[in-house]
């Protein structure tokens, strides 16, 4: 019988629970073959309990908690306990079948048995560079239906009994456009599961499994308590908010509405009125949802809360299926990532209502980039994946933060010389958006300039955006962010390309710009202090974008 812990053992135990999992995930950036992995850190490792509950997540992208969650709760449904073995690890990637949220997050998920019985699960989640699909890099705007999108896998199992499936891993490298990358990192990820699985035995060994089962239990009551306590306090009532993406033709938009409900000490958050889901990839499914809700309720309740499933306990979730934030198969999700972080601005607006003080105005999120071709130094097919981060709003006692990922998304740039050495491009700016952030009294962050220069005869680019149409708000009289942009020759004809492009050819010694949007001010701009101002001067902020 499971019975509450007192909170110091709770806490050693949980904490080695972390432990554990920030030590899968050093092992799969450390072993990992593709620049994606294993310098953008674009993955995640985590621990859940044998009732498939995450108790902690290593802190890399939020976003793919949410995968990590659907991917457990379908190997739950398709495979009896006792049918699953010591030495068992199974892999998935389909939002629509307990996968993931888009297709190149391969989930690998493997249970930690003691005396013939599950009594947890380590699981990791890495973003490949390419699993196949219309579009180099597998993610793109563009796409019109997930058929379109690359592999899909349901929950099916890849190691049975210590044994790996090289029927299943023969399949994943014959999709991708770049299997030897796949094939190192899949051989990560498998290395950092059996990490996580030694470290939890031996704590299960350590405590006795009764003992560490009931601490798992705590630490989620635990958080469950601090998040009941954190929606007690604010004032019971609705509260809405609303925000838009780029639409299927050019010039339309998309609406993402949001009513959050607070009381009894819970959170509901209700998304009737969301616009139908768009024929191009710019849906999130429902794993990217809910990883977006958390993020954003822990940012603005209690940031330093654990990560874990002892939150969902008090927040509900109500999407009609078939609008933007619950799309139906065969509905594309490639770049669900860019669109969370207007959602995430949709929930907080909301959520903030109900806590004055604490709110963000708009962000810019992160643009997103796949080159492709052959590298002339080596002859060989590349595909580079990158994304270039955006900024984060302004807040009512604060400025917003330059150059950094919204709410959901945690991975890195890719370094220039990380790029340079790997694929057949030149970086010859990389530099702050000056003036992009909103002005205020507080001032949102600014974006990035990134330029880079093609060194190759055949090599074509792929660009997905958002907020190029729809800028980042300000509030409280600040002004919006600037919009973001992708630009051929940047010093010459000086081209726009649209936020959405499909393989575009970028001949050898032509420039690539990639000009992320800046976030929202916050106050009026004539309320700005001197100091600040003068700062600003000193930084080239006044400058424009």
């Amino acid at each position: 019988m499971i019975k509450q812990l007192d909170p110091v053992t709770t806490e050693v135990i949980g904490r080695h629970v972390l432990a554990a999992a920030e030590e899968m995930g050093v092992t799969l950036m450390r072993t990992a073959f593709s620049p994606n992995i294993k310098e953008r850190n674009d993955f995640s490792t985590a621990i859940f309990n044998a009732k498939g509950e995450v108790v902690a997540q290593a802190e890399h992208v939020p976003i793919h908690l949410g995968s990590m969650i659907g991917a457990i709760e379908s190997l739950q449904q398709r495979f009896p306990e006792d049918t699953i073995k010591p030495g068992d690890m199974f892999i998935a990637n389909d939002p629509y079948n307990g996968g993931g949220s888009h297709l190149p997050d391969l989930n690998l998920v493997a249970p930690v048995f003691h005396e013939g019985r599950i009594v947890a699960y380590v699981a990791n989640i890495a973003h490949h560079a390419d699993v196949g699909g219309m579009v180099p890099g597998s993610e793109a705007a563009v796409c019109e239906s997930i058929f379109q999108e690359g592999l899909r896998l349901p929950p099916v199992r890849f190691v049975a009994a210590g044994e790996l499936s090289r029927d299943i891993f023969e399949i994943i490298l014959l999709n991708s456009r770049t299997p030897e990358e796949r094939e190192g990192d899949l051989n990560a990820q498998l290395a950092a599961n059996h990490v996580g699985i030694r470290a939890v035995t031996a704590l299960v060994e350590r405590y006795g499994a009764a003992l560490f089962e009931n601490a798992l239990e705590s630490y989620l009551a635990f958080t469950e308590r601090r998040f009941h306590a954190a929606v007690a306090a604010l004032p019971d009532g609705k509260y809405s908010a609303e925000d838009f993406l780029s639409g299927d033709e050019l010039g339309t938009f998309a609406r993402i509405a949001c009513t959050v409900t607070v009381a009894d000490g819970t959170l509901s958050f209700d998304f009737t009125g969301t616009a139908p889901q768009l024929n191009t990839a710019r849906n999130i499914p429902h794993q990217a949802l809910v990883a977006t809700v958390f993020c954003v309720v822990k940012a603005l309740l209690d940031p330093d809360a654990p990560a874990n499933g002892g939150a969902f306990r008090v927040i509900g979730i109500e999407a009609p299926p078939g609008c933007i934030v619950q799309p139906v198969p065969p509905g594309p999700v490639g770049t669900r990532s860019i669109s969370c972080s207007v959602l995430s601005d949709v929930i907080q607006v909301a959520l903030s209502q109900a806590i004055p003080g604490r709110s963000f105005a708009g962000s810019g999120p992160h643009h997103l980039l796949v080159l492709a071709g052959t590298d002339p130094r080596t002859g060989r097919y590349f595909v580079d994946y990158e994304t270039v981060a955006g900024a984060i709003g302004a807040q009512g006692h604060r400025d917003g933060l330059d150059a950094v990922r919204t709410l959901t998304s945690g991975s890195a740039n890719l370094p220039v010389e990380a790029l340079e050495h790997a694929y057949p491009v030149r970086v010859e700016t990389y530099a702050l958006r000056t003036g992009s952030g909103g002005a205020g009294e507080h001032r949102g962050g600014d974006g990035i300039v990134r330029d880079y220069r093609i060194l190759g005869d055949d090599i074509t680019v792929s660009l997905s955006g958002e907020r190029q149409d729809v800028a980042a708000p300000g509030v409280e009289g600040g002004a919006d962010g600037a919009t973001g942009l992708f630009m051929l020759d940047p010093a010459g004809t000086a081209q726009e390309l649209p936020s959405a492009v499909q393989q575009q050819p970028l001949p050898r010694d032509s420039v690539l710009r990639i000009a992320t949007p800046g976030g929202g001010g916050y106050g009026m701009p004539a309320q700005r202090d001197d100091t600040r101002i003068e700062k600003d001067r000193r930084e080239g902020r006044l400058d424009t974008c």
